[in-house]
């Protein structure tokens, strides 16, 4: 019998089925059959020879939802990510395999039995970039928590904690409550973590932190308290905004104790003082906290699913919110059992049906956010009975590069920046706050703008290098020479360049009222960005109160639930001020994580 059961293994591998037959049922066993779903990488392997199904399978029939064991032997044969770098040469300036992402699977591209596609250009359009396989981009969509509500479970876990989202406020909450013993799970719908958290691009804003005094800045909570308050129309909770301003050092000196050092502070629009919190350097404050909480929470053992959505919240009869529905990619759907649930699941600026909806001027508007952005925490949070604040609160950006999805970070302005219109002259205070700069840019001709700067500012903000790295920057020797490239009146812009070289002497603005001119021009060659406004930011969601504790329809908490980040409202009232996003995720996802695990009683 055994000598029969071997045969009839080899003859499904050689047949070309990538499947353990004895496993499958004759349906499944069609479906893996080298036919049309195995043509592709799957395909290919099993047709050159180097592929028996187990060397990528790890003889295994079920894939977990991360694709660990798959990664897994794509590196065994082909190396990790950064020696791939390394190694294959890119046909273009862009090399595939090296990011400001960081160490990401090979599966968020690279896949077996399905058209491959490079997950950069969610967000770039690397039209150089040939994947072998390839198809066309993905497109994600919303679900209907709703039609969830009766799906029964195909099995069940219990954890203390279950973090919905893997950005910022995720992580944060995460590696709090596993140092308080916990037993945690995250769980990311994408392929890769880290969310729009990773594409944060300025800085984290924090009063009187001992960055700001090294630099002679002279700050404190209650100027970022009065100046977030005045950037939101003074429509945000007074009470939320007190924890961010007053506990914003605490969060910059908890990111120091992980090695995590924001030490270059840069203006931020709307700030009376900088607190613009960046790596040294001004490299990406994004990618490089993401990255770093992520080698925390390997470290820690923290459990990351990709590929992981939550499709819905259990709730008992006494409006206890007791568990999660997943879709595992693989694995289908189960439930987790919990006795917390902390909500971390980002906005919704990707999702251009809602924006439209409610803000229809912005109809047709590019935007700054990785695709998954679509708001399905709020759509949790809201069956779950939770009150939805600021929902009509769109942030529009006022520097996305034109003909892109890449936000040219408005620390960019903060080290000296200006911005001109096609005429060549100034039109606005570069620091003022993001809606009325964004308001400025689309009163111009052609709704487009463009950033001046010279050599000077580029080595001040290493961010900048990477912008002519995709050929987002036209430049000049001289003023006259950008003027041309850019097709702008060359006299026009002399002006406007001797003019405002003239404030910064002074250090007074005559024009607009700039209150942070940080240098003059004349150094080097001088080089412009286009840019226009993007949707980037959604101000609303869940309302939460000082605990982090998502609040019902009657402003009382929902038992269990927990809300940390862009996914909840109150905050920022009418306007988000630059630095604000990472420097709240990283706040209330401590509070989030803390009270989510006193309310478990972990001890």
């Amino acid at each position: 019998m055994k000598k029969l059961f071997t045969v009839f293994i080899m003859f499904a591998l050689t047949a070309g089925f990538c499947v353990y037959a004895q496993q499958f049922s004759p349906q499944e066993v069609k479906d893996h059959s080298i036919g049309e779903k195995a043509k592709y990488l799957a395909g290919s392997h099993v047709e050159k020879g180097n592929s028996d199904c187990i060397t990528c399978h790890d003889g295994k029939v079920k894939v977990d939802d991360s694709e660990t064991s798959i990664n897994t032997a794509c590196m065994n044969c082909h190396g990790d990510l950064p020696s791939v770098a390394e190694s294959v040469a890119p046909k273009g300036e862009i090399n595939p395999h090296k990011s400001h992402l960081g160490t990401i699977n090979c599966t968020a591209c690279h896949t077996g039995h399905t058209p491959s596609f490079v997950y950069c250009n969610n967000c770039h359009s690397f039209a150089e970039l040939n994947i072998p396989f390839a198809g066309k981009k993905p497109q994600y969509k919303t679900f209907d928590v709703k039609d969830y509500a009766k799906a029964k479970p195909l099995f069940s876990e219990k954890y203390d904690l279950v973090i919905i989202g893997s950005g910022g406020a995720g992580y944060a909450a995460a590696i709090t409550a596993k140092e308080a013993g916990a037993k945690v799970v995250v769980l990311e719908k994408m392929p890769i973590p880290g969310g729009n958290s990773q594409l944060s691009a300025g800085g984290t804003n924090a009063a009187w932190t001992k960055f700001q005094k090294l630099a002679n800045i002279t700050d404190s909570p209650e100027n970022m308290f009065y100046d977030t308050m005045k950037g939101g129309s003074f429509k945000s909770d007074p009470k939320l905004v007190n924890i961010l301003a007053f506990k914003s050092n605490d969060t910059i000196e908890w990111l120091s104790s992980y090695g995590i050092n924001l030490s270059q502070v840069n203006a931020g629009g709307g700030a009376s003082q900088p607190r613009f919190h960046a790596p040294a350097g001004g490299i990406a404050v994004g990618s490089y906290l993401i990255n770093n909480m992520k080698r925390i929470a390997e470290e820690k053992n923290i459990e990351v699913r990709l590929n992981s959505k939550a499709v819905h919240l259990l709730i008992n009869k006494n409006r206890e919110v007791t568990g999660v529905l997943v879709e595992g990619k693989h694995s289908g759907l189960y439930l987790i059992q919990a006795k917390s649930v902390v909500l971390a699941a980002g906005g919704f600026s990707a999702n251009a049906a809602l924006v439209e909806s409610l803000r229809p001027a912005f109809k047709g508007m590019t935007t700054s956010n990785q695709p998954g952005a679509l708001g399905e925490g709020m759509a949790l949070a809201a069956d779950a009975g939770a009150t939805l604040i600021d929902m009509n609160e769109i942030q529009i950006h006022p520097s996305v590069a034109v003909g892109s999805q890449i936000l040219i970070t408005e620390a960019v302005r903060g080290v000296g920046a200006i911005l001109v219109n096609h005429e060549g002259n100034r039109f606005v205070d570069e620091l003022t706050t993001r809606d009325k700069a964004s308001a400025a840019i689309l009163a111009q001709k052609g709704k487009t703008a463009y950033l001046i700067i010279d050599d000077d500012t580029v080595e001040r903000l290493a961010q900048i290098k990477g912008y002519f790295h995709l050929g987002l920057v036209k430049s000049g020797n001289t003023i006259a020479e950008l003027a041309k490239a850019i097709n702008v009146p060359a006299d026009n812009l002399a002006k406007t360049i001797e003019r405002y070289n003239g404030f910064v002497a002074k250090n007074k603005d005559d024009d607009f009222g700039r209150k942070i001119m940080r240098q003059n021009f004349g150094h080097g060659s001088y080089h412009a960005i286009e840019v226009a406004p993007g949707v980037h930011y959604t101000m609303g969601g869940a309302y939460i109160n000082t605990d982090a504790q998502v609040l019902d329809k009657d402003l009382k908490p929902i038992k269990n639930l927990y809300g940390a980040g862009e996914v909840t409202g109150g905050v920022h009232g009418t306007n988000r001020l630059g630095g604000n996003s990472t420097s709240e995720m990283i706040t209330f996802g401590r509070i989030a994580g803390e009270s989510a695990v006193k309310n478990a009683g972990v001890k």
